[in-house]
């Protein structure tokens, strides 16, 4: 018995020891796998010898893992020896939306490239001036030695540090002091001071977009009809003695002029006034008055302010319950011709006043090439091909710039389709010796699908144009400084293209074709006469080492 129990324990004792073993040996061989795996797997923060596929390098990431929503749901990953985690698909799907990353903020920035700075910086749009001399400035703000000259000579209401303080008492109206400082000066005033020889404004003063910002939200003040003119037009006040010329919309934007109307019974447009400064400026011109759209309330702001009895006496309440009124002049002033608010809001077109006349007198210019006004006849220019040689004989376009001035006017008039053009205007004190005044340009941008050769008659007859418009032209004809681009751009920025495109997209379309028309008749002038470009740029190379000596 006792025998028995004796080996019964016996086998219990190995059987123990068996087990034992069993499980330190399955242990060992575990630690031994576990050792030989990390030997064959490469470190995660070293380079991997296998060539990647992906064409970028690898950029380091301070985010742990991009976002991939944007993604369609991928293959699930295989793990391998040499990457059991997935790690380097991680990094190449990483990398991949860095570079997707990348080239979105490039196209962001492509699509915010201004065209128009890089057509401003351009040099045809910075050549020299000559060197300013004072009688050079239309107007300027007296010395302190020519204000204590004229302070002893007469008396005055001056006080002795040259102020000018209002004496209007009529509610509204800033109460202002001005001195010598042009930081005291309103937009406007500094507009007059800046007028030049050379061009009603510089486009690189910063006061361009202060006057521009002034014309489209200063307080209106009171509303006449301004005198003179064919058709209706306002001539609005401001608190700080400011004035502009408002020329109410008519028609839409996308309207036609009537192929049967002659050019001289269309309607003036709005929109036209403001699109024309911005060509003369795209152009290099800088000769039309800065013109801002706006949104009036024609009741409040026009209506119940106006003192101009005559306008006052033609408002009337439409049938559809909107505002409207008609003025006095000699076309479209009737009822069957009204202009209406919506009920109460109507666009406008507002434009910088020039100084007035006994400051700085205007002379008026009858253009050679104007148009007969008739029905029936036709002027001399339009029946005579030669007609130029006999205008190149007659002061003032028998000497100095005044037939290129001209013709820079002739090729603004033809990409705007503007057959209205009579009369021009300059400034008296700057004798024949300055720019041309672009004024007037209501009847623009009438039609886009049809273009006018007639008006390009003065380019045609003469064969002449001065050398820095023909290259601005040319670059405006390129891609990368497309016309219709940099005008598109430009015109964004009038506060009315909020509410509608300032010019519809065949306007646009029509600039480019006109362009490649105007090059080509340069082109075909050139080919049949040698002396066709006046060149002005050397005058400018003049200037430059003048101004560096």
């Amino acid at each position: 018995m006792l025998k028995r129990n004796l080996g019964q324990s016996t086998r219990s004792i190995y059987l123990g020891l068996a087990c034992l073993s069993l499980t330190l040996h399955l242990l060992l061989a575990c630690f031994c796998l576990s050792v030989l795996q990390t030997a064959c797997t490469p470190p995660a923060s070293s380079t991997s010898s296998i060539p990647r596929t992906d064409p970028q390098p690898r950029q380091s990431s301070s985010s742990p893992a991009a976002s991939s929503s944007h993604k369609p749901p991928s293959a699930p990953r295989k793990s391998n020896a040499f990457d059991p985690d997935g790690e380097e698909a991680l990094r190449a799907e990483t990398d991949e939306e860095k570079e997707q990353t990348r080239l979105q903020n490039l196209n962001q920035r492509g699509k915010g490239r201004s065209r128009l700075e890089e057509l401003f910086r351009h040099p045809l749009y910075n050549l020299p001036r000559p060197p300013m001399q004072q009688d050079d400035w239309l107007l300027r703000v007296k010395t302190d030695e020519e204000e204590k000259g004229s302070e002893e000579e007469e008396e005055d209401f001056l006080p002795h540090d040259s102020e000018w303080q209002s004496a209007s008492q009529e509610d509204g109206y800033d109460k202002i002091t001005w001195t010598s400082d042009k930081e005291t000066h309103p937009p406007w005033l500094r507009f007059h001071l800046g007028i030049t020889r050379w061009e009603l404004y510089d486009r690189k003063d910063s006061n361009l977009d202060q006057l521009t910002h002034y014309l489209a939200t200063q307080p209106i003040l009171g509303a006449v009809q301004k005198t003179g003119g064919t058709q209706l037009k306002l001539l609005v006040t401001f608190p700080n003695y400011g004035q502009a010329l408002l020329k109410p919309m008519r028609q839409s934007r996308e309207a036609e002029t009537d192929t049967n109307l002659f050019y001289f019974s269309d309607f003036e447009r709005h929109n036209a006034e403001i699109a024309a400064f911005h060509l003369d400026r795209v152009l290099g011109f800088n000769r039309i008055p800065p013109v801002v759209g706006r949104l009036i309330n024609v009741t409040s702001e026009v209506r119940e302010l106006t003192t101009d009895r005559r306008l006052a006496k033609t408002f009337f309440t439409s049938p559809a319950g909107n505002v409207c009124f008609y003025g006095q002049c000699e076309y479209y002033c009737s009822t069957e011709n009204p202009v209406c608010g919506r009920p109460h809001a109507l666009e406008v077109s507002m434009a910088t006043m020039l100084p007035d006349l006994s400051l700085a007198p205007r002379r008026s210019w009858r253009s050679p090439w104007r148009r007969s006004y008739s029905r029936t006849k036709l002027a001399q220019w339009e029946t005579n091909p030669a007609y130029c040689d006999k205008v190149k004989e007659t002061p003032p376009y028998n000497h100095g710039s005044r037939l290129v001035d001209l013709i820079d006017m002739t090729v603004l008039d033809y990409l705007m389709s503007n057959m209205d053009r009579h009369h021009y205007e300059t400034f008296e004190s700057f004798g024949n010796q300055t720019f041309l005044l672009h004024l007037d340009n209501g009847r623009a941008f009438g039609r886009h699908s049809q273009d006018e050769p007639s008006i390009l008659a003065p380019l045609k007859q003469c064969c002449r144009i001065r050398r820095s418009t023909l290259l601005r032209l040319r670059l405006l004809s390129r891609p990368d400084f497309r016309l219709s681009e940099v005008m598109r751009e430009s015109l964004a920025a009038d506060p009315l293209a909020v509410v509608a495109p300032l010019l519809s997209e065949p306007h646009l379309s029509a600039l480019d074709r006109r362009l490649a028309k105007v090059l080509k008749v340069v082109e075909i002038c050139q080919e049949k006469h040698r002396d066709v470009v006046y060149d002005d740029l050397e005058e400018s190379d003049q200037n430059y080492d003048s101004q560096s000596d």
